[in-house]
């Protein structure tokens, strides 16, 4: 289940870059290095996602934005790496329902979130979903 966490809360860092926000603040850099070998395993997405899909991925990421706001500030505060793991599990867990509510499985939005970060244009078009303007229709 931890690989899992991971890379869930990876794809969650990317489209937290998406939108502009900050990335979720996790230990010495632990968040980046799962990143990092995380792109490293994976080959390049073939996933090419319908509009429907793209719609769903932006509702689900800026809700996903909202929840790394959220908890970015309990991790911080958390004193030890065990409270830090406990903050970031219910976060993930959040993450995930809010994945599922808007009708996409996590290796969907995963598989999204790569191709949009290697897709220039499909990333314009998240970007306008997410803001309600023209490619949002």
């Amino acid at each position: 289940m931890q690989r899992s966490t991971y890379a869930f809360l990876s794809a969650a860092l990317l489209t937290t870059a998406l939108s502009g926000a900050p990335a979720f603040a996790q230990p010495a850099g632990q968040a980046q290095g799962q990143a990092q070998a995380q792109q490293q395993m994976a080959p390049p997405p073939a996933i090419q996602p319908t509009d429907q899909q793209l719609q769903r991925f932006a509702s689900a990421s800026q809700k996903i934005s909202g929840v790394v706001d959220e908890y970015r500030p309990k991790v911080d505060a958390a004193k030890t790496d065990e409270a830090k793991q406990k903050v970031v599990e219910e976060a993930d867990a959040k993450m995930v329902q809010l994945v599922r509510a808007d009708g996409l499985t996590v290796e969907e939005f995963n598989g999204i979130g790569q191709a949009v970060q290697q897709d220039p244009q499909l990333k314009q078009r998240v970007m306008g979903m997410s803001k309600g303007g023209p490619a949002a229709k």
